[in-house]
């Protein structure tokens, strides 16, 4: 291990203190640090930063600094580089961030030993077509949404898997879930949760107007295609709660397993039922 490539969410408060003193740590240990552009521009060093697309070309690993959305961010920005990363939890729950700020000294030694292991997780790949034409393609890592805006009336879709006709959602929007994305919005809405070292696909609907709309789970392979009917305004595609893009009437939304996965980064062995337990803090 000999450069960390380095992330930190800005908006999680003042961490220019804790954040050089990890860095001089690191130097100290003969790490070279390299920073996206809003780590640099916290730490006073604009300059020296880039964008976050292009980190993993340049170093070994990431250090995230923030929530479970910033991982996420990081992670769709970043897994076609095929670099690990790690999280360091300043947000609330922090499923994918798995490491607290007192334990980071601890835990970076055991990684600069080499001890540690690669996780990693089915990702999502989303297409938008309009009039026969990809508009939109990107990756995903919990989950595409499909719902409706401020509008207080229900969107209209049609599902289909493999081009077999699922059924016509009446619904506030559906949700087409990874393992990794099946404990976040989707699990709020009712659908299955899914162990990560599993492949498959969960289809929530958000508030279906009809007792027969069910969450399901079907397999990898498959392809789930969302069309949108023109029946309301302010429909939107939203992938990972964090990029969005209008909908229109007739859109078509292909969505399936991506050709590669997230990577973390672990130093430690925890049970995925554990972390539920600890996290949800009510089983």
């Amino acid at each position: 291990m000999n450069t960390i490539g380095l992330v930190v969410n800005s908006n999680k408060g003042d961490l220019s203190i804790p954040v050089r003193e990890v860095i001089s740590w690191l130097a100290e240990q003969q790490i070279k640090v390299l920073y996206n552009q809003e780590s640099a521009t916290l730490l006073g060093c604009p300059e020296q930063g880039m964008p976050t697309r292009e980190l993993g070309n340049h170093c070994d690993c990431i250090m995230v600094w923030g929530g479970d959305g910033t991982l996420l961010n990081c992670a769709r920005q970043t897994a076609s580089t095929g670099i690990p990363i790690f999280g360091v939890n300043l947000g609330r729950l922090g499923f994918l961030t798995e490491i607290d700020v007192p334990d980071l000294r601890e835990k970076l030694q055991a990684l600069i030993a080499g001890h540690y292991y690669i996780e990693e997780r089915m990702m999502l790949e989303t297409r938008l077509i309009r009039d026969d034409r990809v508009i939109e393609q990107a990756l995903c890592l919990n989950d595409a949404v499909v719902s409706k805006g401020a509008s207080s009336r229900m969107v209209q879709l049609n599902i289909l898997v493999n081009n077999e006709f699922v059924g016509m959602f009446a619904a506030d929007g559906v949700i087409i879930a990874s393992p990794t994305g099946s404990t976040a919005y989707s699990l709020s809405a009712g659908g299955p949760i899914i162990s990560p070292d599993m492949e498959a696909v969960a289809i929530t609907p958000i508030c279906p107007h009809s007792l027969s709309s069910r969450p399901m789970v079907i397999a990898p392979e498959s392809i789930v295609e969302i069309k949108v009917l023109p029946c309301i305004e302010n429909v939107g595609l939203n992938l990972d709660g964090q990029y969005g893009v209008a909908l229109k009437g007739s859109d078509r939304i292909l969505i399936k397993k991506a050709p590669i996965k997230a990577r973390f980064l672990k130093i430690e062995k925890t049970g995925f039922f554990k972390v539920l337990r600890e996290k949800l803090k009510e089983w």
